[in-house]
This record gives C-alpha cells, sequence and structure tokens, in this order.
C-alpha cells in the first residue's frame, strides 16, 4: 500500500529510517548526481523527513548540501553515542552529523544535522560505509579498492589504519555487529573477504573468489544468527552464507532476485525477513530461513535504478513501513506490504 513519495533534489541512492528512539519517524534520504563538463563535479545531499504512516505524511524538515554521496548509515542503538548519520562521499571524506531536535521559525518542533566532525580518508571515491556496533569505529570501502578503518572519539574522527583490500572499487565493507573485530568487505573484483582487526596491518581471515559470478553490492549479517550472513551482487543473486567457521565459510543457498542485488536490510523485529534493492528490477522482501530462500512480495513503482531501501523502527509487526528510492527519476517513496509479513 503505497503511503506517500516526493521527489529529490538530486539521482536518489540511499534512504535510512532513525534507529534511535524518539526519532524513529525521521528519515534521511542522500543523492548522487554528476555533473558532466570541462569541470565535472559531483554535487548530493542529505534531506530529513518527518514520516507519519498513519496519516499519509511524508514531510521534508531539514536539508543539507554536500558533495555527492555514495552511502550514508545512522549510529546503531546501544553505541555510547547516537544519533548521529555518517556520510561516505565522493571527495574521499566521510562526515558524521548529529541529530538534533529543534523549534522553527513558528515554534513547531523539528529535526536538523550538525555536522560535529570529518574526515578527509583518500583521494579516492568513498563508496560505502558502517557503524561498529559500540559506534567508535566506522569502516569505509574506497574506489581505488582500499578499505579505512576511521575511529570516532570525543567528536573527532581519524584514520586507524587503511590497507589495499581488492582489486577494484569496494561497494560493501561492514562490521561483524557479533564479532566487531571482523569486517567483511565485497568489491567488483568478485572477491568475497573478511579482515581481522587485531592484527596490524589487517590480516585477511578467508577470501572467496569462486562463488560471486559478477562484482558483490552489499554485505548483511543477521542480527538474530550470528552465524548467517547475506550477500548481494550484480550477477542478481542473493547468498546466504554460515560463517561459523571464520577460516571457511559455507556458501548455504541463493536465489535470484532478476536484478542486481546493491542493498539488503533486515527486518528490525522479525527474524530471517529481509528487504533488497534489486536495481532493475526493483525491490523485494524475502524470507531466508537456514538454507532456503523465497520472494514473498515485490514492489515495482519506481521507474529507474533501485538504490535505497529500509524499514521504520518502533511500530508494530503488522504495521511494517518501508522507504525506497530510485536514483536517475530521484523518486523517494513511503509504502507498506500488501501482504501478511511471515514471522
Amino acid at each position: 500500500m503505497d503511503i506517500a513519495h516526493c521527489h529529490l533534489d538530486g539521482n536518489a541512492d540511499a534512504v535510512e529510517f532513525c534507529p534511535h528512539e524518539s526519532f524513529h519517524n525521521v528519515l534521511a534520504a542522500c543523492t548522487y548526481t554528476l555533473q558532466e563538463g570541462d569541470q565535472p563535479s559531483r554535487t548530493g545531499s542529505i534531506s530529513l523527513f518527518d514520516v507519519d504512516a498513519d496519516s499519509s505524511r511524508l514531510s521534508l524538515i531539514h536539508r543539507v548540501q554536500t558533495a555527492g554521496i555514495f552511502d550514508i548509515k545512522w549510529s546503531p542503538i546501544g553505541g555510547i553515542v547516537g544519533p548521529l548519520l555518517a556520510q561516505a562521499d565522493a571527495d574521499g571524506y566521510v562526515r558524521v552529523h548529529k541529530l538534533e531536535s529543534c523549534l522553527d521559525e513558528s515554534q513547531v518542533p523539528g529535526n536538523s544535522l550538525l555536522e560535529i566532525s570529518d574526515e578527509h580518508v583518500s583521494s579516492s571515491m568513498c563508496l560505502c560505509i558502517d557503524w561498529n556496533p559500540s559506534a567508535t569505529s566506522l569502516a569505509v570501502g574506497l574506489s581505488d579498492g582500499s578499505v579505512s578503518i576511521t575511529s570516532l572519539l570525543e567528536s573527532q574522527l581519524s584514520i586507524s589504519r587503511d590497507w589495499k583490500a581488492h582489486d577494484f572499487e569496494v561497494w560493501a565493507a561492514s562490521f561483524d555487529i557479533h564479532q566487531p573485530q571482523l569486517v567483511y568487505t565485497g568489491s567488483d573484483d568478485c572477491k568475497f573477504s573478511c579482515w581481522d582487526l587485531r592484527d596490524d596491518p589487517s590480516n585477511i581471515a578467508f577470501q572467496n573468489r569462486k562463488v560471486h559470478t559478477m562484482g558483490i553490492c552489499c554485505i548483511a549479517k543477521s542480527p538474530s544468527d550470528p552465524y548467517t550472513l547475506l550477500t548481494g551482487s550484480y550477477d542478481e543473486h542473493l547468498r546466504v552464507w554460515d560463517v561459523r567457521s571464520t577460516a571457511k565459510p559455507v556458501h548455504e543457498t541463493s536465489i535470484s532476485l532478476g536484478g542486481g542485488v546493491w542493498r539488503i536490510k533486515y527486518h528490525p523485529s522479525v527474524p530471517d525477513l529481509v528487504l533488497t534493492a534489486c536495481m532493475h528490477n526493483g525491490f523485494a522482501v524475502v524470507k531466508v530461513k537456514g538454507d532456503q530462500a523465497e520472494v514473498v512480495e515485490t514492489y515495482n513503482k519506481h521507474g529507474s535504478l533501485a538504490y535505497g531501501a529500509d524499514w521504520q523502527r518502533g511500530r508494530l509487526e503488522k504495521n511494517n513501513v518501508i522507504a525506497t528510492c530510485s536514483f536517475y527519476d530521484q523518486l523517494l517513496r513511503v509504502w507498506m506490504p500488501e501482504g501478511n509479513i511471515p514471522e
């Protein structure tokens, strides 16, 4: 069921509902627009929206102009700070914004973003970003194949280590939420890797270069099962991995979703349920249980590349609100699945 929609001010590539208590209504959306010519530029923005599904309201409350953004992530619940929004941008910067409550000119409560720190990570582009569970470090994937671990201490960002992890662009870099000393990475070189941060420089725990037939776009660890991890690839497959053995993960199963699997988001309260952005084939809700995976619903009301997707937190399971965005048509949609969400 469609709730609301709007167009952003640039090509839309990521949406993130705030997971923090009292801010579940806040949705962040970011853009990346390449201005070609003799002096090409990459511009972007972060837009904050107030989402009220009950009244079908999607209201813009704040917008920040930035360099072109490839990825954004809210700091996790349970971290030592919050709520913070991290961005990875085309100028090679990591920037962290603090979400603040405020009153507008008419004394109506609202929210805004205040940048608290930035770090120039590389002359290459920052393509993806992920927080560790304590919100003290960020893993960043770069367009030159490198990975950077950036620390956030006392509101200051600093590079703690970086290394050449892959041969081509790193589109996925993700902390293991159960073992945060491990970082998983995926790249256009088709290699799925895991790195142990207890070693300096970081030591490779495993690398699989045979299963993915095209580049790896995203990686997601199950929040409820410490041994299950998902990968998404340009080869249109969502893959399920058993990472019980850190040295040799087992590829359990895969399902074709009909488009490159750009983003994977686990449901905040229903185990084994994931939302996927499938590039040329819209969005899909997938049930993953053990070595079985099945599509339970699809959504195809976007007219361009499906890139951004997320679940709203803090609502009853029967009221599953989803935000999605697509790239070239600059479209943001908020909707609810038509069918019953399996538990």
